[in-house]
């Protein structure tokens, strides 16, 4: 089941939209039953946050949706990963700014050898670490951030996705285990 979101910033003000960006996010598993989550600290236009957020950025011209994921990854997380499935579309808006997002949301597969990070954007910087947890501790993560205008933008269009892939993972391992016999 792909999701789609289509979300309205009432967090700030409305204004006219200047830009249009489309974003790829990958979900990224390590095949061992964890997961990749920024961990983002910013003090900017927005104002001061500290929360959680998917890897990934802008799709570069010329690029799809598949393409930018993978470099995304490979850029924050120093990995090359493997698109397994794409999970849905979130548009939504930063009225602050006037920008339009279109995030494509994937679950990738880590993939080889760590290759070492290559950061190049501004967004970039604002990484303190990168966490490699299960999915329900991500969830509780996102659960757990206090309530703020821009947390709260970031939790209404990533937490879907994860709630999403955790009952996928749970439907897979009752079907694995009914496979073996087991209750």
């Amino acid at each position: 089941m792909k999701i789609l979101l289509n979300l309205q910033d009432d967090e700030y003000p409305a204004r006219p939209i200047k830009e249009i960006r489309e974003i790829a996010r990958g979900l990224v598993s390590d095949g061992h039953g964890c997961y990749a989550v920024h961990h983002i600290i910013r003090q900017d236009l927005f104002g001061s946050f500290d929360y959680f957020e998917t890897p990934g950025g802008g799709v570069d011209q010329g690029e799809t949706p598949e393409v930018a994921v993978v470099r995304e990854c490979r850029e924050e997380l120093g990995y090359s990963v493997k698109v397994l499935d794409d999970l849905g579309f979130v548009d939504d808006f930063y009225n602050l700014i006037g920008r339009e997002n279109h995030n494509h949301f994937f679950i990738c597969l880590r993939e080889g050898d760590y290759l070492g990070r290559h950061f190049v954007s501004a967004g970039d910087q604002m990484i303190k670490e990168t966490l490699w947890l299960p999915i329900e501790q991500i969830i509780r993560l996102y659960e757990g951030v206090p309530d703020g205008k821009l947390t709260n933008l970031v939790k209404a269009r990533e937490l879907p996705f994860w709630k999403e892939v955790s009952k996928r993972s749970q439907l897979a391992l009752k079907g694995l285990a009914e496979s073996h016999g087991v209750e």
